[in-house]
């Protein structure tokens, strides 16, 4: 019923399995990233500490 060959066959295929996920996953987190708006820092220390650094006075 097995062939000798039946083992390296499935070991194969697992790697390529593993491998393809894990491309997919790295993928989906270029996509993710990409998908984010970018914002400045400025804006976003701003928004953060109002009271303490008064970014309003600066030139």
């Amino acid at each position: 019923m097995l062939k000798e060959t039946d083992p390296m066959l499935a070991r194969r295929f697992t790697i390529v399995c593993l491998l393809v996920s894990l491309f997919g996953m790295f993928f989906a987190i270029l996509v993710a990233e990409a998908g984010r708006p970018a914002r400045a820092w400025d804006e976003a220390s701003s928004r953060t500490c109002r009271l303490a650094c008064p970014t309003h006075l600066r030139n």
